[in-house]
């Protein structure tokens, strides 16, 4: 790669002269029916602004995207290494961020939202810095809340059915196996124990009303 593509991803590379439509699709004024050839830095940095502009991306994410466009490795490693310098690609701020959204959003445990972001391309060390902001007990109370969230709708269904649904729904959503199993038999528990204070509840209250009644009240 020469020195002159290089410098040509300076600081006019992010100004919105870069790159005119008129010089890449067609011959410029004055020439001779020659078209201009498009500079491969410029052409890279064209499709990452255009990702970026539907949201944030990772570094990973992007390569991905160039490498499908064809670009080359050298070329794509030296606009990605721009867009990091410049703050436009920042992993660590897209991986809390992302921690902090799947987890509030959809009550996804450490171990999903560590996939998904493997997935995206954040390396394992970013992505257990990012997990570090899950506090444990934060976790914990989101699996509580799911499973109440769920587990009235499975109140006709046999016991091991029941159990085997909900401890799923936390399996999917990345919880462990012991963890998955306690949160669901606390609940189940819990729910029993409600049942038979309701009962004996109802069964004071009839007496009361027996003995008033007894008594013409």
């Amino acid at each position: 790669m020469s020195t002159s593509r290089s410098g040509s991803f300076g600081s006019g590379s992010f100004g919105s002269g870069s790159f005119d439509s008129g010089s890449s699709d067609g011959p410029s004024s004055g020439s001779s029916g020659e078209v201009s050839e498009i500079d491969p830095v410029d052409h890279a940095h064209s499709i990452c602004l255009r990702q970026l502009t539907m949201g944030p991306r990772t570094r990973g994410q992007l390569e991905t995207v160039l490498r499908r466009q064809g670009v080359d490795h050298d070329v794509a490693a030296q606009v990605l290494d721009r867009l990091v310098e410049v703050s436009l690609v920042d992993d660590v701020a897209y991986s809390q961020n992302y921690v902090r959204s799947r987890h509030s959003g959809r009550g996804l445990a450490r171990r999903a939202i560590g996939q998904e972001l493997r997935g995206r391309g954040v390396t394992d060390e970013v992505v257990a810095e990012a997990l570090e902001e899950l506090d444990p007990d934060e976790e914990i109370a989101t699996a509580h809340a799911l499973v109440a969230k769920r587990i009235s709708a499975t109140r006709s269904l046999d016991m091991q059915v029941r159990t085997r649904r909900l401890v799923g729904m936390l399996a999917r959503k990345g919880y462990p196996g012991g963890l998955s199993m306690r949160v669901v038999r606390e609940a189940l528990l819990a729910e029993r124990e409600l049942d038979e204070l309701e009962t004996r509840f109802l069964e004071g209250l009839d007496n009361e009303l027996s003995d008033a009644a007894r008594v013409g009240e």
